[in-house]
């Protein structure tokens, strides 16, 4: 079983629309369970509004439904402190942090790798404005000179992603072909981690 917990530092990151990416990409590879322990239980919710490709738990109930997975993802609640942050860490196998590619992200995500240390985690650019901006890159770059690890891949910010919300599916399930288009992205970020994984 491998363990992937998505966590930030501030709401609104798309941590909740990463974890539920993720457990689509997964659920491909094998039976997959999105753990959500997040308050706002947005995941859930999301989940109760369609149809999505894994199953769906809160904390509670998460014990119970595990079982035979091979992958589960956890949604944990924004802004862990630093002894959370830890534990988080240390009960899983790797740690995603998104972040959203600007100056005012910059210094917490800085704070949270120094918390981190030598923990297994990558920082994931969000909500990444299409080009020719470059704050995406710009940021990245600032963060490998920083020494925090980060995925190569960024995912694009879009209006698929509120849209596939709203009708509770993943975007690589919309029936606009141009709203699916942002699937490559998350695509992308599971083949990276399956490479890390290994």
């Amino acid at each position: 079983m491998k363990i992937i917990t998505v966590t930030g530092y501030k709401g609104g990151v798309g941590k909740s629309t990463t974890a539920i990416h993720l457990s689509t990409f997964f659920s491909a590879q094998g039976k997959t369970i999105l753990v959500d322990g997040d308050p706002n239980r947005t995941s859930i919710a999301w989940a109760n509004r369609g149809s999505v490709p894994f199953d769906v738990a809160d904390e509670r109930q998460a014990m119970k439904m595990i079982g035979d997975s091979e992958y589960v993802v956890i949604d944990t609640p924004a802004r862990p402190n630093t002894d959370d942050l830890k534990e988080l860490a240390k009960g899983c196998d790797l740690l995603v942090l998104p972040t959203a590619p600007d100056v005012l992200s910059l210094q917490p995500m800085l704070e949270t790798a120094r918390d981190l240390g030598d923990a297994n985690y990558r920082a994931l650019m969000v909500i990444v404005p299409p080009k020719p901006n470059r704050e995406g890159e710009l940021m990245q770059k600032e963060l490998r000179d920083n020494k925090v690890p980060i995925f190569r891949t960024m995912i694009r910010r879009t209006i698929a992603f509120p849209k596939a919300a709203l009708l509770g599916v993943p975007v690589r399930d919309m029936n606009e072909l141009r709203l699916k288009e942002a699937w490559k992205d998350y695509a992308n970020l599971g083949n990276e981690i399956l490479e890390i994984l290994k």
